[in-house]
């Protein structure tokens, strides 16, 4: 882990970066950043310059340019710089999102079922979630795990969805790994 502080707006930003650039695999434009992170395209510009300092973005010049993250981005943001990570589906809302996956699901209070609740690690945007959503997550690949719930809060910058546990369902048996 890297030992560089960004500010919230930072994290934000370097964080849509990633996230769209692992859905494109090009280069990434500051109108498309700025629109992920609800942002004028000038803060994108100016917080892009202080970011490339760090080390943490390459710009790419050109009418196909735009931004790319550096191996040292994936470290400072903590996340695995997978060729294709394994699909954990989201569903919001009774319909499958196709442009999110899940990066990890933490879950908390799983004694008390009543008073369980799930962080759910989106990769992608979580702007168009609102508290009161029905969200359900999986299976996961090896376990085979389905959260299904109601969202009670979202964190946008480190795009978390945390989630009222309704119900949680494993298959019976061994698991896959």
């Amino acid at each position: 882990m890297s030992s560089i502080e960004l500010t919230g707006s930072q994290k934000s930003i370097l964080t849509a970066l990633v996230d769209l650039h692992r859905n494109r695999e090009n280069a990434v434009k500051g109108d498309k950043i700025a629109g992920e992170v609800d942002r004028n395209p000038g803060t994108i510009r100016n917080q892009m310059q202080s970011l490339k300092a760090l080390q943490l973005v390459e710009g790419v010049p050109g009418p196909k340019g735009g931004y790319k993250p550096t191996v040292t981005a994936f470290e400072v943001l903590d996340m695995d710089q997978l060729d294709e990570p394994a699909a954990v589906s989201l569903t919001h809302n009774g319909e499958a999102v196709e442009d999110a996956n899940i990066r990890e699901i933490d879950l908390s209070s799983v004694q008390h079922p009543e008073q369980c609740r799930a962080e759910i690690h989106v990769q992608g945007s979580v702007q168009d979630y609102e508290n009161g959503d029905s969200i359900t997550v999986g299976p996961t690949p090896l376990s085979k795990l389905v959260v299904e719930g109601t969202l009670d809060g979202i964190d946008t910058t480190n795009r978390i969805l945390v989630v009222q546990v309704d119900r949680l369902e494993a298959p019976v048996g061994e698991p896959d790994h």
